[in-house]
């Protein structure tokens, strides 16, 4: 929302409560502080009882029977839409969308998910006074991007929904062109309005095209994102080790690994795995806020981009990463679409499998171009990545909506 704001766009975002982020799935306050000026912000309560990690604020019901709870609960959201946790916020979200239109009258509405309750404003608000609206779907609703099934049946509730969001929506953008094939093969109709939009990177006080870091006794290298049940970090830290036995070089060096154990604060195998891995130079020091992420890659000399397999998975941080210039050992299966992403990058060795003597290979090749990078290729590689700013992947899209929102043209 900055870049519409910066772009002279009158910006309301609507979003849950602050504390809604903070005992679950975690916030960043200081990119917080980074919501343009001129960005108004509206928090609509939501309850999510499903997050709640408090149990001394549960009721005795659900303290005895947790699974029997829930699922009773889930019907609280089941019956106003068809997304578990969030289908209960939809009600407070029209009210809220109206409220503000009375207000200011909305000449474009944005929804992106997930939640896909998320799209509910401008659909209603589409409804209701016409107002256009743009679906920013990141991934999709009926696809499990790491296995490829389809989550979600054409006849489906979600299916059904989705088809009734889609047929209003100006545009409708995904995070990759293998995401966004998939969603037009099976929704035709909208296929002419389907776009890609990659995350792309974001630069704040700390910039992220950092030089190669010098006096430097052993090299560093640095995986920064959630550590989930998808990113296969038991081949990872197998392959690190192995790597350490074969080269001098990484014997010396260490593994720092920066954010969330599980999207809810969830830690089980990933934490042993950590806490194990240890005594090979693996350092868990936890979560950094994106606003002072340039410093964090500043003292980093190669990049471990960790990622669950399945063809539609990019993740954002791809671009991030890429824009540093400094080495990346890319640790997930070749068909990923991350691997779209750093094709032709001067500075990535991929793995040719998970298998962890290929991830040893790789991050040994990784580790002699960290050693031996010069800072003529540092900057060559942060050129090649410079079309993937954020700026650069919205900048078509805020013209276009513009001239659609002012009456000059239709969404291109």
């Amino acid at each position: 929302m900055n870049a519409f704001a910066e772009r002279g766009w009158d910006v309301t975002v609507l979003t849950a409560p602050r504390e809604t982020f903070l005992s679950s799935t975690g916030g960043d306050v200081m990119l917080e502080r980074r919501i343009h000026p001129a960005v108004r912000v509206e928090r609509v309560p939501v309850s999510v009882p499903a997050f709640s990690s408090d149990m001394s604020a549960w009721s005795r019901a659900r303290a005895r029977h947790p699974e029997l709870w829930a699922a009773a609960d889930w019907r609280h959201d089941l019956i106003r839409f068809p997304e578990r946790a969030y289908g209960r916020w939809r009600p407070a979200l029209e009210s809220a969308a109206s409220r503000v239109h009375a207000n200011r009258p909305v000449s474009l509405a944005m929804g992106t998910a997930n939640p896909h309750v998320d799209f509910i404003p401008g659909w209603s608000l589409s409804n209701a006074a016409g107002v256009p609206y743009v679906m920013d779907y990141r991934d999709s609703w009926r696809l499990d991007v790491f296995s490829g099934r389809t989550l979600h049946s054409d006849r489906s509730r979600v299916g059904r929904w989705e088809r009734r969001l889609m047929s209003g929506a100006s545009e409708i953008w995904f995070v990759n062109e293998s995401i966004a094939q998939w969603q037009r093969e099976r929704s035709p109709l909208a296929a002419d309005r389907i776009r890609v939009v990659a995350n792309g990177f974001d630069e704040y006080d700390a910039p992220l095209r950092v030089p190669v870091r010098t006096g430097r006794t052993g090299l560093r290298f640095g995986y920064i994102g959630t550590v989930s049940d998808a990113v296969p970090i038991a081949e990872l830290l197998e392959g690190w080790r192995i790597a350490r036995e074969r080269s001098g070089e990484l014997r010396a060096a260490e593994l720092v690994i920066h954010g969330y154990l599980g999207h809810f604060g969830a830690t089980g195998a990933a934490a042993e795995a950590l806490a194990r891995a240890e005594r090979d130079g693996v350092r868990f020091v936890g979560p950094v806020s994106k606003a002072a992420i340039g410093e964090v890659y500043a003292g980093l000399d190669a990049l471990v981009l960790a990622l669950g397999t399945g063809r539609y998975v990019t993740s954002g941080k791809v671009y991030e990463y890429a824009a540093t210039g400094i080495p990346i050992v890319a640790v997930h299966e070749p068909s990923n679409a991350a691997t779209d992403v750093l094709l032709g990058s001067p500075a990535c060795c991929a793995v040719r499998s998970l298998a962890p003597e290929e991830i040893a290979d790789a991050l040994v090749r990784t580790g002699d171009m960290a050693q031996t990078q010069t800072a003529a290729e540092r900057t060559a590689a942060q050129h090649w990545a410079a079309g993937y700013s954020r700026s650069a992947q919205l900048a078509p899209r805020i013209d276009a909506l513009t001239a659609l929102a002012t009456g000059r043209g239709t969404a291109q």
